[in-house]
């Protein structure tokens, strides 16, 4: 493929996102018995999950649907029947300190990015969640500097896979469909979006054996990183 510009999505596609959920999670269950809430894991787990389930039913297809500090906020609120703002922000806190000190990219990340700059491709991230973590995500990661631009859902009211997620980055690099490659890790929001759009499609860090067809369909898959520099010269 011949491409001047490469978008690709940030979580579990530059790194991953397990490890820095559950370094999350351990972070907000010490804030909240520190907070004096008399939790186990597994109680935790569920007053997460009560509030994350209410914020999904109400937001679903919004920025606001991944925000951590509303499902605590939901979560709080549920428990005590109170809003208690102090404990929710110290949760939703915790929680991204946490989540920010585990983070790194995956292997051949850097790497590659370099090379797509070396080679004058345009690199953009377009990713759903709120801005605001999106870009400590980035800082983080130390990829301000391998980047061209960052568009978040939050900025274009629309989830992957609307269509302005994937044309809103291309436009503001004037670039246009044809010259463009998108890679993600999720089917159904990076690689139906961009193959609804007509992007040339690359997935990775997906179930090699999972089948796809029509618009589910990637023309690349790769199993590593650093075989995008095989496929973008």
């Amino acid at each position: 493929m011949t491409a001047t510009v490469v978008l690709f999505d940030l979580d579990d596609t530059l790194y991953p996102y397990a490890p820095c959920k559950e370094a999350g999670m351990e972070a907000a269950l010490e804030a909240a018995r520190e907070l004096g809430y008399e939790f186990d894991r597994d109680a935790f787990d569920e007053f997460y999950r009560a509030g994350r389930l209410e914020v999904k039913r109400e937001l679903s297809g919004t920025a606001a649907t991944h925000e951590r500090f509303i499902y605590f906020k939901r979560a709080v609120e549920q428990h005590t029947g109170e809003p208690r703002a102090g404990d929710a922000l110290a949760l939703g806190e915790a929680f991204w300190e946490g989540y920010l000190e585990e983070m790194a990219l995956f292997p051949g990340v850097e790497e590659t990015l370099e090379t797509l700059r070396e080679n004058g491709v345009d690199v953009a991230i377009t990713t759903n969640l709120t801005t605001r973590i999106q870009l400590a995500k980035v800082e983080q990661l130390g990829l301000e500097d391998h980047i061209d631009v960052l568009v978040t859902s939050e900025e274009t009211g629309r989830e992957k896979p609307g269509s302005v997620m994937f044309t809103l980055p291309l436009a503001r690099l004037d670039r246009r469909v044809s010259e463009a490659v998108m890679v993600g890790d999720n089917v159904d929001a990076d690689i139906m979006g961009a193959n609804a759009v007509g992007l040339e499609t690359v997935l990775w860090n997906a179930d090699p054996d999972e089948p796809l067809e029509g618009r589910r369909e990637p023309d690349h898959r790769i199993d590593g990183f650093g075989e995008l520099t095989e496929l973008v010269p």
